[in-house]
């Protein structure tokens, strides 16, 4: 019992440690995320998805909170990798070597993915809503001019959920490796999933149709994608199994012999 408790207290001071790793490489990239975030904000102003609209300032705080919100963005994507490092580091022992091994690969394509995600949503998704939103207030005879804080807000509640969204394919391949899920047990599921998956899309997006309608849909062929990429790392562990009962046995013989 003793021991149990210790292996316990082990694992929480394990935790602790690496979850302040985590933390001290966010703060330093919040404080770096302080430098970038002004020439990233001129850059993006100068971008014409907002179809020449004039960007003003409607708050004295509106510059602080816009520079609060990329300075926080910039340091949860330097953050992402050694977030997910540490949660590998900390799971890797309970792993065989084949797992710990090929689980490792799974950290720089989520990194990639949440990057491609990202530019997905800026270049391909807000470019339509912001055409289809600037197409509406002129049907109302409306001059738009948006607010410096309520146009970055709108555009990180339309992108950075296409960089969450995007690490789905990802965490379906590491649960199958890990043999907590399988491609028959998620197309099992399809129309429970479809139901959450649009749920969460409708959550992520702000509250108009054209957005939710948008984030939804990928997050559906996302899953989909999910599927089919299960179904080949399901492929492969069989016929690891088979090799490796055609070389050394199945478990259950070698277990009789003993």
């Amino acid at each position: 019992m003793r021991d149990r408790e210790m292996t316990v207290v082990e694992h929480l001071t394990e935790l602790r440690r690496r979850i302040i790793w985590v933390l001290a490489v966010f703060v330093v990239a919040l404080i770096a995320g302080f430098y970038f975030a002004g020439p990233l904000i001129e850059y993006l102003k100068q971008e014409p998805i907002a179809d020449g609209v004039p960007i003003i300032s409607l708050h004295p705080s509106d510059a602080l909170r816009v520079y609060m919100q990329f300075a926080f963005l910039i340091g949860a994507v330097a953050a992402l990798p050694v977030a997910l490092f540490h949660l590998w580091r900390f799971v890797s022992p309970g792993l065989e070597e084949r797992e710990r091994r090929g689980s490792l690969y799974f950290i720089p394509a989520a990194c990639l993915l949440f990057i491609v995600g990202i530019l997905f949503g800026y270049y391909v998704v807000f470019p339509m809503i912001m055409q289809f939103m600037t197409g509406m207030t002129a049907t109302i005879g409306a001059d738009p001019n948006y607010g410096i804080a309520e146009y970055f807000g709108f555009l990180f509640n339309m992108v950075i959920p296409f960089g969450i969204l995007f690490q789905l394919p990802i965490i379906v391949m590491f649960l199958t490796r890990l043999r907590i899920l399988n491609p028959m047990r998620l197309a099992k599921v399809r129309r429970f999933a479809y139901f959450g998956l649009a749920v969460v899309g409708i959550t992520l997006t702000p509250p108009e149709i054209v957005s939710d309608i948008m984030v939804t849909i990928p997050l559906l062929l996302l899953y989909e994608m999910s599927i089919w990429l299960s179904r080949i790392v399901y492929r492969k562990q069989l016929r690891e199994e088979a090799e490796w009962e055609k070389e050394y046995g199945s478990y259950e013989t070698d277990e009789l012999v003993r």
